[in-house]
């Protein structure tokens, strides 16, 4: 997953949310957001999708089976 990590960081970043914006858009704790972004922790199916929807951006993309 942490091709994944990455692509969830630069989203953000490029974005200009911070992490703890983003985990009260998904409704969860920070702490459990900063796991993905770490590589330490992955979100649910529904999360994933909550996030490729927010970045409009496939999940194919976010997990990296897409470069586009």
């Amino acid at each position: 997953m942490k091709i994944f990590a990455q692509r969830l960081r630069e989203l953000r970043v490029q974005q200009g949310y911070s992490q703890q914006y983003m985990a009260k858009k998904l409704h969860i704790k920070q702490q459990s957001y900063s796991r993905y972004e770490l590589a330490t922790g992955e979100p649910s199916l529904v999360t994933l999708r909550e996030i490729a929807v927010m970045f409009n951006v496939s999940t194919d993309y976010l997990v990296g089976l897409s470069d586009v």
